[in-house]
């Protein structure tokens, strides 16, 4: 989303907009008359990702660090360049002048997104490592292990919490775990060494291939870029939506679904057993007990 309309920075914001509607409006803080006044004239420096927020940081008129708008597209969330996939769900339009596009709309299905002005001396404290964990695309096996390591909950509703890890969503989760080879329903506390390293590179690989796609969209239709067209990432999907259908990895097993934390979760029960193989947790027993520079070496 970050990329898609990366063409509005430098733009100035010359209105805001806020398209009738029938449906139950969205949470836009402050109210949409004091958001006018604080933003029409500002221009539009740079663009940031907060989890899974979109941040438009905007100038200041008398330098420094200005405000910025916090888009949280939740569920069912865009955040546009061309035309809504339907004109019932727009929700806000930013007009624009001075760049190469006129206008940014957020366009929302099931109306749980937010708009939020941010001034910058409040940023840190809502959005500071305090309240929202480290970046999924910088985090490392051993801040995993740190943050998760200790925890009971199963892997997959973990992976979920945004305090803990920042950027995964219920549809790259199941990605990540299968190529991980980890069973959805394993407990944080009981992942040896191994498994968080095997994380750390899945969590990479998943989230970088699915941004290369510009992301998944499914039957629905209700994913779309900045242009409003289809992402592609739905075409690699190893596991998620594809319940029944034999697995691509292993050609052997059917993929299963089930059900986390009020969440479909799926998996392949032959990449991704119950519980490891014994070879697999003999080997990940004998690493404790290597000398230091060996154990960093095979964890590398």
């Amino acid at each position: 989303m970050r990329r898609g309309i990366a063409a509005i920075v430098g733009s100035r914001i010359c209105g805001v907009a806020r398209p009738k509607c029938r449906l139950k409006p969205i949470l836009i803080s402050p109210e949409l008359g004091r958001l006018r006044r604080r933003v029409v004239g500002r221009t539009i420096t740079a663009l940031d990702r907060i989890g899974k927020r979109v941040v438009i940081r905007l100038d200041h008129p008398r330098g420094g660090a200005g405000d910025s708008i916090v888009i949280e597209p939740r569920m069912t969330g865009l955040v546009l360049l061309a035309d809504p996939p339907e004109e019932e769900h727009l929700r806000l339009t930013f007009h624009l002048s001075g760049g190469t596009e006129s206008q940014l709309m957020f366009w929302d299905r099931r109306g749980l997104g937010t708009v939020r002005l941010v001034p910058a001396s409040d940023f840190e404290r809502r959005y500071g490592l305090h309240a929202i964990g480290p970046d999924a695309l910088d985090v490392t096996a051993d801040v995993l292990r740190q943050r998760l390591g200790a925890s009971r909950r199963e892997i997959k509703v973990a992976l979920l919490d945004q305090k803990a890890v920042a950027g995964i969503g219920n549809l790259y989760a199941s990605e990540i775990l299968h190529q991980a080879g980890i069973h959805p329903k394993r407990r944080c506390h009981r992942l040896r060494n191994a498994d968080w390293s095997a994380l750390e590179s899945s969590i990479r690989a998943v989230l970088e291939k699915a941004i290369r796609y510009e992301g998944s969209t499914l039957s629905d239709g209700t994913y779309r870029n900045a242009l409003n067209e289809a992402g592609g990432f739905q075409n690699h999907h190893r596991v998620y939506d594809r319940a029944g259908r034999t697995c691509a990895a292993c050609g052997s097993a059917q993929v299963v679904r089930i059900v986390q934390a009020q969440r479909s979760t799926f998996y392949c029960p032959s990449c991704q057993p119950a519980r490891p193989p014994a070879a697999k947790r003999l080997r990940s027993s004998a690493a404790l007990n290597l000398p230091a520079a060996r154990h960093a070496s095979s964890e590398a």
